[in-house]
């Protein structure tokens, strides 16, 4: 067995899938915020009233791109690579899977900040989205500390 085999054995199959479970339900999530968003529609919220507030906000968007379509590439991305990872075993894969969540969760942390501090408002939807960032930063970082170095390091 190779050192690359070994270090793919390591890799915590469970982990992996449900990274990929994971970054699947937020891009549903995503998607649907952009798609509402482009068709000029505000996500009805069931639990709570916000919605409206935080996706018609300044914030909801960067120039002219919801931060929605963004948070989908951001988890299609994931989702793909995870994907990749389970049919290759090819290392790259999941050290790049176990990468992106750490810029997702610091901007899901700063888009909660202005939900609370700033709108006062909170969109289900969107807290939707920062809890499965958050789960994929945290299973970033388990797959990180359980491969050591190794997965550190840029090839």
């Amino acid at each position: 067995m190779t050192n690359s085999e070994t270090s793919s054995n390591n890799i915590k199959k469970w982990a992996v899938i449900t990274m990929s479970v994971i970054s699947f339900l937020g891009f549903l999530d995503a998607t649907y915020l952009a798609t509402e968003h482009f068709l000029g529609r505000i996500p009805k919220c069931s639990i709570i009233e916000g919605c409206g507030a935080v996706t018609t906000s300044q914030y909801a968007t960067i120039g002219s791109i919801p931060i929605a379509l963004l948070g989908s590439f951001f988890y299609l991305s994931i989702f793909i690579l995870t994907i990749i990872y389970l049919d290759t075993k090819k290392e790259s894969y999941i050290i790049l899977a176990s990468r992106i969540p750490i810029a997702g969760f610091f901007t899901s942390l700063y888009l909660v900040y202005l939900q609370i501090f700033i709108l006062k408002a909170i969109c289900l939807y969107c807290m939707g989205s920062a809890i499965c960032s958050t789960l994929l930063f945290l299973l970033g970082i388990y797959i990180i500390k359980n491969n050591g170095n190794k997965i550190l390091k840029i090839k």
